[in-house]
């Protein structure tokens, strides 16, 4: 069953969110795979039609078609489809994952399909363009929470709205080198003060999350596995890139 295995996997973004954790190397091995700085910006930009698709795959097309799709451009995300929906599709690059114990998070290969509902698009695309802001202006990891926790403190990220959630069920992402686009999921959002609300990471608990802190982020993350992808196919264990 896909809930008893995702158990033994620790929630740290996601993302639409991030799940970084390098996978482990022999003892003898010291090599640094990932950047400890940011890495060439063209290295993280996608064509535009393909990034468009991608963004769209994070939710069941009902939900997709009619959805805003944003790219990341060279200045940053940018409106490249206007929806009606009210939901906001985009590819989450590495910098989204927390900036505590995540060696990916400069990874150029990190793609992280989602596809916020109205209520959580309000917060959580504020979110994505402050930290996209900071990264772009060549940002230490340092320097991007500093800078995120002084727009936090300026009120430029809006307060989490009830019913806030998000689509990840894209098997066409690359949520982190370690486990590929991991399961299809959805992830739900509730102030920090509340991470307690939902049961995560409790035992025999199919809720995932909420007890990892995203300092300076004021927001509390849940992700629930769910057994299709988008496009409708059956997920299970052997559909798990690693």
């Amino acid at each position: 069953m896909i809930l008893k295995t995702v158990r033994v996997i620790v929630w740290a973004f996601v993302a639409a969110f991030a799940l970084g954790m390098a996978r482990q190397l022999p003892a003898q091995e010291t090599p640094k795979p990932y950047p400890t700085s940011m890495a060439p910006l063209d290295r993280y930009l996608m064509d535009r039609n393909d990034e468009i698709a991608l963004a769209r795959s994070a939710a069941p097309p009902s939900i997709a078609k009619a959805a805003t799709v944003l790219v990341l451009g060279k200045d940053g995300y940018e409106t490249a489809v206007q929806g009606t929906n009210g939901f906001v599709c985009n590819v989450d690059r590495s910098w989204m994952d927390a900036f505590e114990n995540t060696p990916e998070f400069w990874n150029p290969r990190r793609r992280g399909p989602v596809c916020f509902n109205p209520e959580a698009a309000k917060t959580m695309v504020p979110l994505l363009m402050i930290r996209t802001r900071l990264a772009l202006a060549g940002k230490s990891k340092l320097e991007m929470k500093e800078g995120l926790k002084a727009a936090v403190e300026k009120g430029e990220l809006p307060a989490v709205e009830p019913g806030g959630m998000s689509y990840m069920m894209s098997k066409q992402g690359h949520l982190s080198d370690r486990d590929g686009h991991w399961f299809p999921h959805l992830m739900f959002f509730a102030p920090a003060k509340d991470a307690g609300t939902w049961g995560g990471d409790r035992p025999d608990s199919p809720v995932i999350g909420g007890s990892a802190a995203r300092d300076p982020e004021p927001i509390a993350i849940f992700a629930v596995t769910v057994d299709k992808w988008s496009d409708g196919t059956p997920a299970d264990d052997h559909t798990r890139a690693h």
